[in-house]
């Protein structure tokens, strides 16, 4: 009688601990919209982060450092700890939201820092992490969407400025193929304007050109910006609407976001 009783209550504990784990567990998310954020700083953010940038979005999760899906705060990226701020995900995230509501995002972070489009090129160590990212990321859901921002570091050369806009059709013509995507959207944003650099003009008159070269391609306009004092990146505010107009930019190259369900 002992033994039996003992083994009853050995048999509850091990119910009991594995309701425990099944409660506290949390299911992996399924179904998202995938965003990809790729590029150097201003993708990465680097404004400041003021209150409101803490307060999740609904329906927005963002893949973190260790791969696994979190509420999707600023800074969003981690590539210079201390520095990465306020980025643009996510108001393009809210914006779709608000477009499709019910809709649920995913942001993949994988910018980095003072990165030239030379470090970008497929088979290069930031192409090989982002995708990575990315095919971790696929496992809950469809990519809806490629941000681009880059350009800053590619500006003071005259070689790199003139052959941006041919090296980027060919960076991202593999990433769609690469990441199963061949007609993704992408949205590449332009150099902020007060950007004092010998051919940050040519840079952007080369990202200007970019849906000319690539089917499904649309830019984001960052007329008016201000920078945040160091005449480089972009301020908070200015990062808020600049993740608005690249929301509006997806929405041409995807009108159907917009009349879906």
């Amino acid at each position: 009688m002992r033994t039996v009783t003992l083994a009853l209550l050995c048999s509850l504990a091990l119910l009991c601990g594995a309701f425990k784990a099944t409660a506290s567990a949390r299911p992996a998310p399924h179904d998202l919209a995938i965003v990809l954020l790729i590029g150097q700083s201003n993708m990465s953010g680097r404004g400041a982060i003021e209150p409101q940038d803490k307060v999740p979005v609904p329906g927005v999760v963002a893949l973190n450092a260790a791969g696994q899906w979190v509420p999707a705060i600023d800074p969003l990226h981690w590539d210079k700890p201390g520095a990465a701020g306020v980025g643009p995900g996510r108001e393009f995230a809210r914006a779709l939201t608000k477009a499709r509501p019910g809709a649920r995002i995913g942001l993949v972070p994988a910018a980095v820092g003072g990165t030239s489009l030379e470090r970008w090129q497929p088979g290069g160590d930031l192409y090989n992490q982002a995708l990575a990212r990315l095919r971790t990321a696929q496992k809950s859901g469809k990519l809806v969407a490629i941000l681009w921002h880059q350009g800053e570091a590619d500006a003071s050369k005259a070689d790199r400025s003139a052959s941006y806009a041919v090296r980027w059709v060919a960076l991202m013509k593999q990433l769609r193929a690469d990441a199963g995507a061949p007609d993704v959207p992408i949205v590449a944003g332009e150099l902020g304007e007060y950007l004092q650099r010998p051919y940050s003009r040519a840079v952007n008159e080369q990202i200007d050109s970019l849906p000319t070269l690539l089917d499904n391609v649309a830019i984001a306009s960052a007329r008016g910006f201000r920078d945040r004092g160091d005449g480089l990146h972009f301020d908070a505010a200015s990062q808020r609407e600049f993740g608005r107009r690249y929301a509006e930019a997806f929405f041409t190259v995807a009108p159907g976001w917009k009349r879906h369900p």
